[in-house]
C-alpha cells in the first residue's frame, strides 16, 4: 500500500455514536465503516474481524484496545457470540427448532409501542421527576428506538472466508461441561431478568435456552459481568422478545445497536489509536525535545542576525528547526519519527510482562492462541484489568525505561502507509515553515553588534 495523499487526515476521535440502521446496513454491504474517514480500504472494520489484518490491527489487537483503553470489550464479545450463535443456529437441523419461532418486525412493533405507552404513562404520573431525571441525556431525544429503524433484515456474515475464524461457544457436548447446578443458576438469573419487565418465564424445551439463560446472565440483567450498554427499553424489548423465543432475530435492535458502536465508534477509535507508536513517555519526550530544537533554532538566528558573521550562516539553524517541527507535528499525533524511522512501534504495557512464549506468538500472525484466551471467550468474568500483574509491575517502572521501552516491528501495511503519509505531512509543514523563517532572517540587515 503506497502514499495515502498530503490531504490525508486519521480518523476523527468519535465520543459517542448512535447511527441510524439504514446507515449500518449501508456500511455492511459496502464492506467499509460508513463514518470512519481517514481508514484505508485495508483496516476496514469487517478486514479485522475475518482475520485479514496483521499486528498492531488484528483482531486481538482490537479486544485488547477494547479492554484496556475504551473499556467496552463486552461489545466485541457480544458481537461475536452473536455471528456465530447466528451461524449454528440457522444451520441446526433438529426438530426442536421449530419450537423457537422467527421474533417478527410486527412483534417488535408492537411490544415498542406497549413500552412506549408505559413511558408516556409513567411521564404524566411524575412528568417534572422524569423530565430532571433524562435532561441532557439521550432520552431526550425523539427517534432513538424508533421501530422503522428495524425495516431491514439483519446482516448476513459469510462463512466461507478463509479469515473467518469466530470463537466457538458451548453447544451440544460442551454444554455437558456445564454442572447441572450452573445451568440452574443461569437459568434462576435469567428468571429474575424476566419478571423484572413483567414477562412470563419462557418453555425451557426451545433449542438453545440454556445458552441464552447465559447470555442474559452475562450480558442483559442489571449488574452483569459484562453488561451491554442498553437503554431501559431496549433492556425490556430484549428480554420479552428473548421470553418468547431462542431465535436470533429476538436479538435484532440490540445486535444492531452494538455493531452501530463497534463500526462507527470503537473501530475508528482503534484504527487512530494504533497510529500511535510511541507510548505516552515517549511522545511527551519527543514534544519536549521537539520544543526544545524549535526554541533553540530560533535563538541561534537572532543571535547570528545580531552579529557580523555574513547572512549565509543565518541558514544553518534551518536544520534544526526542522528537525524540530517536524518532530513536534509527529508528536501531536502520537508518533516518534526516531521510531517511525525503524517502522517500530513500543510493546504495549500489558504486552511488556507475558511470558516469553507468548510473546513469540505475538510478533507471529497471532490467532489460534490467542483466541483461548479469556477475552475471547463469550461467557465469563467481567472484563476488569485493575488485579492483573502488569498493571503493578508498569506503575513502578521509571521513567527513563518508559521513554525506551522495548520495540517490536508494525507488520501492519496499511499502518506504516498512515504513519509514512503522517510523517511527510510533518516534514513538509516543517520545510515550509523553516524556509519562511530562513528568508526573513536572512533578509533582515545585521545588526554588528558582535
Amino acid at each position: 500500500m503506497g502514499f495515502l495523499g498530503l490531504g490525508y487526515r486519521r480518523p476523527a476521535r468519535v465520543d459517542h455514536h448512535r447511527e441510524s440502521i439504514d446507515t449500518i446496513d449501508d456500511s455492511i454491504r459496502s464492506g467499509r465503516s460508513g463514518a470512519s474517514a481517514g481508514v484505508p480500504e485495508a483496516l476496514t472494520f469487517d478486514k479485522i474481524i475475518e482475520g485479514g489484518t496483521c499486528p498492531p490491527c488484528t483482531i486481538r489487537d482490537f479486544m485488547n484496545y477494547l479492554i484496556y483503553v475504551e473499556l467496552s470489550a463486552e461489545n466485541l464479545q457480544f458481537f461475536l457470540w452473536h455471528r456465530d450463535y447466528v451461524q449454528r443456529f440457522n444451520s441446526a437441523k433438529t426438530s426442536d427448532i421449530a419450537l423457537a419461532p422467527e421474533w417478527t418486525q410486527e412483534e417488535q412493533n408492537e411490544t415498542f409501542t406497549k413500552l412506549q405507552k408505559e413511558h408516556r404513562e409513567g411521564l404524566k404520573r411524575d412528568p417534572a421527576a422524569t423530565a430532571a431525571i433524562f435532561k441532557g441525556t439521550d432520552f431526550e431525544k425523539a427517534g432513538v428506538m424508533s421501530p422503522t429503524a428495524m425495516d431491514k433484515p439483519s446482516p448476513i456474515f459469510s462463512s466461507n472466508n478463509p479469515f473467518n475464524t469466530p470463537p466457538r461457544t458451548p453447544n451440544g457436548d460442551a454444554m455437558s461441561d456445564f454442572t447441572a447446578q450452573n445451568a440452574m443458576t443461569y437459568r434462576s438469573q435469567a428468571q429474575e431478568a424476566f419478571a423484572s419487565v413483567g414477562a412470563k418465564a419462557p418453555f425451557t424445551i426451545q433449542p438453545f435456552r440454556e445458552e441464552i439463560d447465559r447470555v442474559i446472565a452475562t450480558y442483559v440483567m442489571d449488574d452483569a459481568p459484562r453488561q451491554l450498554n442498553l437503554s431501559a427499553r431496549e433492556r425490556k424489548q430484549l428480554l420479552i422478545a428473548l421470553s418468547h423465543t431462542t431465535h436470533p432475530t429476538a436479538f435484532r435492535q440490540v445486535s444492531r445497536s452494538v455493531e452501530s458502536t463497534l463500526r462507527m465508534q470503537a473501530h475508528p477509535n482503534f484504527i487512530r489509536w494504533s497510529i500511535c507508536n510511541g507510548n505516552t513517555a515517549r511522545v511527551k519526550f519527543a514534544n519536549l525535545l521537539g520544543a526544545f530544537l524549535i526554541v533553540g533554532s530560533i535563538a541561534a538566528w537572532i543571535l547570528l542576525t545580531l552579529s557580523s558573521v555574513p547572512r549565509g550562516f543565518r541558514a544553518i539553524p534551518a536544520v534544526g528547526f526542522v528537525l524540530g517541527v517536524s518532530t513536534q507535528v509527529a508528536a501531536i499525533k502520537g508518533m516518534c519519527v526516531v521510531l517511525h524511522g525503524m517502522h517500530h512501534r513500543h510493546v504495549r504495557p500489558w504486552e511488556l510482562f507475558v511470558d516469553e512464549e507468548m510473546l513469540d506468538d505475538m510478533s507471529a500472525d497471532g490467532k489460534s492462541a490467542h483466541y483461548s484466551k479469556k477475552s475471547f471467550e463469550s461467557f465469563g468474568s467481567s472484563n476488569s484489568y485493575e488485579d492483573e500483574p502488569w498493571v503493578i509491575k508498569y506503575e513502578k517502572r521509571n521513567l527513563v525505561r518508559k521513554v525506551f521501552d522495548r520495540e517490536v516491528w508494525i507488520q501492519e501495511p496499511a499502518l506504516r502507509s498512515i504513519q509514512d503519509t503522517i510523517f511527510v505531512q510533518a516534514m513538509l509543514v516543517a520545510l515550509l515553515s523553516a524556509g519562511a523563517l530562513t528568508a526573513v532572517f536572512v533578509c533582515v540587515p545585521g545588526g554588528h553588534f558582535y
